[in-house]
């Protein structure tokens, strides 16, 4: 009898720790992890991760090599795997390829596109580029060894041009040179398709034309808001990212 009570007892407390852990898993913030840009660093998430930090969420900003998606996608799934629970992957530009791919892994509850690319199966980045109207951020390109990186004066004409000329300055200074071989990079599989999506439009970009933003809108069904800034979003115009970070975060 002892020892049936004792038994009755253990599955007790096991059944209670395992509603404890779910009660604790569905209340857990989730990390917010970005994912920078081409032409950028990690450093380009410095205007928003202040407050989330501020508000309780653990926060990752992957430096990616920009040398190739497959090496993007290492770099961030090695953040995901840091989590200690849900995740929720914000890129930038180049970096919605990033968490499109990597978007696929069961840590991730949302992903959140800030004037991101947002590519289905076998798509390009110059391939989706031309399905907009152009823009100029190609002249602005400065090539040394098959590496890319912008000029200052692309940074101030089309990339960043309505932050001051000291932000300007930084981002110039910052900024990653990608390999030019990230341009005919695909991804296998589109995590949007399956995972919630937000997106953030910059109606002002120069550099990532809005029309195909909104493309990437409609086509993925996405939340989304439209905020008249330049390519650097976050940088400019935080409060408005930060929102639609907060809206992901918070969702079921």
């Amino acid at each position: 009898m002892k020892l049936l009570k004792s038994m009755i007892a253990f599955v007790i407390l096991f059944a209670a720790a395992n509603v404890n852990a779910q009660n604790k898993n569905n209340t857990q913030k989730p990390t917010i992890i970005f994912v920078h840009g081409l032409f950028a660093d990690g450093s380009s998430w410095s205007e928003v991760i202040p407050t989330l930090l501020a508000t309780g969420y653990d926060v990752i900003s992957v430096q990616n090599p920009t040398s190739s998606l497959a090496e993007d996608v290492a770099y961030t799934k090695r953040a995901i795997d840091r989590a200690a629970g849900p995740v929720i992957l914000v890129g930038h530009s180049w970096g919605g390829f990033v968490i499109t791919e990597a978007g696929n892994d069961p840590k991730v509850k949302g992903l959140v596109y800030v004037a991101a690319l947002a590519p289905d199966k076998g798509e390009t980045l110059p391939g989706l580029s031309a399905t907009a109207p152009a823009t100029e951020l190609g002249k602005y390109f400065a090539q040394s060894n098959g590496y890319m990186t912008l000029t200052r004066e692309g940074v101030q004409k089309v990339f960043a041009e309505d932050l001051s000329p000291s932000q300007q300055d930084v981002v110039y200074a910052t900024q990653n040179a990608a390999n030019g071989k990230v341009f005919a990079d695909t991804v296998t599989e589109a995590a949007w398709k399956e995972k919630p999506s937000w997106f953030v439009v910059a109606k002002s970009d120069k550099s990532l034309h809005p029309d195909l933003q909104r493309f990437f809108v409609k086509r993925m069904k996405a939340k989304s808001i439209e905020v008249d800034a330049s390519h650097v979003v976050m940088i400019s115009k935080p409060k408005e990212v930060l929102k639609m970070i907060l809206e992901a975060a918070n969702s079921k």
